[in-house]
């Protein structure tokens, strides 16, 4: 018989966190820990929103966790039933639940958690001025990164447009990677103009240029632009597998992104990859300003799907003042497990 533990938690963020939804200060969760008494073992999951887009960002949200507690004993897939509406307390439960059937921390034994090989990611730009937005994408070539990510709509257009020219003065699309991140603040009428205006910069792909909700905008801008286009907002609060193929069958995105703790969870995410695969979309998985727990059993989940060399949106959680410890690294914009 199994039990369990609740452990809050709360980080601040070593700069505040601007993103489309506005600034984050702190970072509040819980640590769901799933104890075995007879083997002695113990297993730990994050339950942890992010404001504004997590579709569980809502009240209940303690009460709902306690009753999983109460409940620890139901069947797995019983639990995962259960908590298809909370997205990332689903998360939390079987990140727990594998990380308690593992063994020494490692939920997923694959050559990455054997410290030997690395999972290529993109480095993130955050929004901000146009002068902070430069010196992060220095410090970002200088870390060694081949794919950078840029944040755009949140500065004016024109500055974007400045901030790209700088990196494509120095490097070319071959030495540097770049991918755009809109969340959504592209007008649906001004969208194919500025997607025109930013291809010439030889952008890799940009993540939901208009607001979720607009499957034919969408749809027409994929058919369209010149870039790539990523679903990423579009996904989330999405959980029968029929509606998924469905929304992909109409808008026929290049690719899509994966946030598990969104998405509720890793079986959901590989339930999202298999309708992608079905229509030939591409995917990467992407975290979600977890703590290092959460982004750990990311990390570890990415390492063993097929991702085709694709660099993935995983960070080292270095974002906070303070984290919990965590066996992953970051080299030359490679993340590294260190067993």
């Amino acid at each position: 018989m199994f039990t369990t533990h609740l452990r809050p938690f709360s980080l601040r963020f070593l700069k505040p966190a601007t993103t489309s939804r506005g600034v984050m200060l702190e970072k509040h969760g819980y640590l769901l820990e799933i104890s075995d008494p007879e083997s002695g073992k113990m297993g730990i999951g994050e339950c942890s929103v992010l404001p504004g887009l997590s579709v569980d960002d809502r009240p209940g949200y303690l009460e709902r966790l306690k009753l999983v507690c109460r409940d620890i004993n139901l069947p797995f897939d019983e639990h995962l039933e259960l908590l298809t509406e909370w997205p990332s307390i689903r998360f939390g439960y079987e990140c727990a639940m594998l990380s308690l059937r593992g063994s020494g921390g490692v939920i997923y034994n694959t050559p990455f958690t054997r410290g030997e090989q690395p999972i290529p990611i993109n480095g993130l730009v955050w929004m901000g001025d146009f002068r902070t937005m430069l010196t992060q994408i220095e410090e970002k070539l200088a870390d060694g990164y081949k794919v950078i990510k840029l944040k755009v709509g949140a500065i004016d257009f024109e500055k974007e447009i400045e901030l790209l020219k700088f990196i494509r003065n120095r490097f070319t699309g071959e030495e540097v990677t770049i991918r755009l991140d809109a969340n959504g603040a592209f007008k649906a009428a001004e969208a194919p103009d500025k997607l025109n205006r930013l291809s010439a910069y030889g952008i890799h792909s940009i993540e939901q240029p208009i607001k979720a909700g607009q499957p034919d905008a969408m749809a027409g801008l994929c058919r369209q632009s010149p870039i790539p286009v990523a679903l990423d907002e579009e996904l989330i609060g999405l959980h029968d597998h029929e509606e998924q193929v469905k929304l992909l069958e109409v808008i026929m995105p290049q690719y899509i992104i994966l946030k598990p703790s969104l998405l509720g969870g890793f079986t959901a995410s590989n339930q999202w990859m298999e309708a992608a695969r079905e229509l030939g979309i591409g995917y990467w998985i992407t975290s979600a300003l977890e703590s290092n727990i959460g982004l750990n059993a990311i990390a570890q989940f990415t390492s063993s799907v097929e991702t085709y060399g694709l660099p993935q949106g995983l960070g080292t959680g270095g974002l906070f003042v303070e984290n919990f410890d965590s066996p992953l690294s970051l080299v030359n914009g490679e993340l590294w497990y260190k067993p």
